[in-house]
């Protein structure tokens, strides 16, 4: 689904951060190419909730990488839908907060839908325990939105070749890293039982008022308890949260495989 373009970079400006990248041997997916040899992206899909964003990015996939066979859903569940009722697209941009899910799961989702397309996460959650979180759970790349055209054309050439593209300067934390009680597992562990299953709830997106009704609970308990929540995990929002849990959750289940 392409627009006609009425601004070729609407997010200009938005950001003047200048990602080169970095690329790391992979061969996560089929018919990945390390030898020199391109694999050919010639279709896509763009899971983005936010229209103008998507129009952007179909743009960009036209202008650096000459693909006009674009399709783009707003919802999780329409992508997973296209992808088990139709031809797998060669690549899937995917952003990791949609307003029917959260976190890791929609790339879970789409990685087993479509097992044979490159997914390129675009968000912007530059985390890299998340990206890192991302890559152990089957994503070919991770360019952090609002990046220039550059960055794309950098991150197109990576993954066509089998390898992995990172934001440049992005370091990602390895197992040896990480200290007691400071993962992810850790700190989703510190929670008590109740945090835990508000946690769980917010992870399904559901409202403070919505909690306290399935919980049977105060809206002010509630709030409380996401307070605690939020520094027991160390994080300032409810999709910091959401995405804490999420590599937790990654993190117990080892790399993906489809």
């Amino acid at each position: 689904m392409t627009r006609p373009p009425h601004d070729t970079q609407p997010w200009r400006g938005a950001s003047q951060s200048r990602y080169a990248g970095f690329m790391q041997p992979k061969a996560t997916y089929p018919d990945s190419k390390s030898d020199g040899e391109r694999r050919r992206i010639e279709t896509a899909l763009i899971v983005e909730d936010h229209p103008l964003f998507s129009d952007a990015i179909s743009i960009t996939l036209r202008m650096v990488q000459g693909i006009t066979d674009v399709t783009a859903t707003e919802t999780l569940n329409e992508a997973v839908e296209r992808l088990e009722n139709g031809s797998p697209p060669d690549i899937i941009l995917l952003d990791l907060n949609l307003p029917d899910v959260d976190g890791l799961d929609g790339l879970i989702r789409v990685r087993r839908a479509a097992p044979t397309a490159l997914v390129l996460i675009v968000s912007s959650v530059t985390d890299p325990r998340i990206i890192a979180a991302a890559i152990n759970a089957g994503a070919a790349g991770f360019v952090p939105k609002h990046s220039q055209r550059h960055v794309y054309q950098s991150a197109f050439d990576a993954i066509s070749r089998g390898q992995t593209f990172l934001p440049e300067g992005t370091i990602l934390p390895r197992a040896t890293d990480s200290t007691p009680g400071n993962s992810a597992s850790d700190r989703v562990n510190s929670l008590t039982a109740q945090q835990a299953r508000i946690l769980a709830l917010i992870c399904e997106g559901k409202f403070n008022k919505q909690i306290a009704h399935e919980l049977s609970i105060a809206e002010t308990t509630v709030k409380a308890h996401v307070t605690s929540i939020m520094r027991k995990l160390g994080v300032h929002s409810r999709t910091q949260a959401v995405l804490v849990a999420q590599e937790a959750r990654i993190g117990s289940l080892g790399s993906f495989e489809p």
